[in-house]
């Protein structure tokens, strides 16, 4: 469990602007978020001003986020000489349908995070990360996948940045309608959102006496109950 901190300072990148209400700075409701996002979107703009944004896997351990990716990926490799990143993730937790088309929502949890970003280098740190983001994607799978030799390692670029600079907005709720609005006979209400993985579907070459493991029968993320 993550020791009590203090709240994350306040920045003009991460202050909230649209909807400050919704704007929430410690680390436990950011730590959260990260925890149970599956990926994030890594950005980052290189010297002749073209953004950069990909998809991939991260994993958080302790204030430090690490982001897996190839060494192929152009921003990875850009983001190698010490220039400032931006990781966003997005849980969405429901639909917000109001009276009126201007006032429909969602809920949602999200996280921004800005830093510099520093690629993993040490032998060891690289192999715990990596174990790290297997388990990260599903819970106990490190125990039992093989884990990646030198060669498929020498493939890998993880970055590390520092959970320093982070900020959070969250949504909950019913739909905020305008009050002449309400009397409309129009359905209003939140249909909630919630990732149910399905049935496991076996590799057709898996040798008949390899059963399903549990981590994958009741696969679940964390904060919440099966892929909530």
């Amino acid at each position: 469990m993550d020791e009590e901190l203090d709240d994350f300072a306040m920045t003009e990148r991460t202050r909230v602007r649209r909807h400050p209400e919704r704007g929430v700075y410690d680390h436990e409701t950011a730590y959260a978020i990260l925890d149970e996002a599956l990926y994030c979107h890594l950005g980052w703009v290189d010297p002749n001003g073209s953004p950069r944004i990909v998809p991939t896997i991260h994993v958080r351990a302790g204030n430090t986020l690490y982001v897996h990716g190839s060494n192929a990926s152009r921003t990875l490799r850009s983001s190698r000489e010490g220039g400032e990143v931006c990781v966003c993730v997005t849980l969405l937790d429901g639909l917000v349908l109001a009276r009126s088309a201007f006032n429909h929502s969602m809920n949602y949890r999200s996280v921004v995070v800005y830093g510099v970003a520093r690629e993993v280098t040490d032998p060891n740190e690289k192999w715990e990360a990596q174990r790290a983001l297997v388990d990260h994607v599903v819970r106990g799978r490190s125990a039992d996948a093989r884990m990646p030799d030198q060669r498929e390692l020498d493939q890998t670029t993880i970055m590390a940045i520092p959970l320093d600079e982070v900020s959070s907005k969250v949504r909950t709720g019913p739909p905020k309608d305008d009050e002449d609005d309400i009397d409309l006979g129009v359905w209003a209400g939140v249909l909630p959102f919630v990732q149910v993985p399905g049935e496991a579907i076996p590799s057709p070459d898996l040798r008949a006496d390899v059963d399903i493991p549990a981590y994958v029968r009741r696969y679940e993320r964390p904060g919440g109950g099966a892929g909530s």
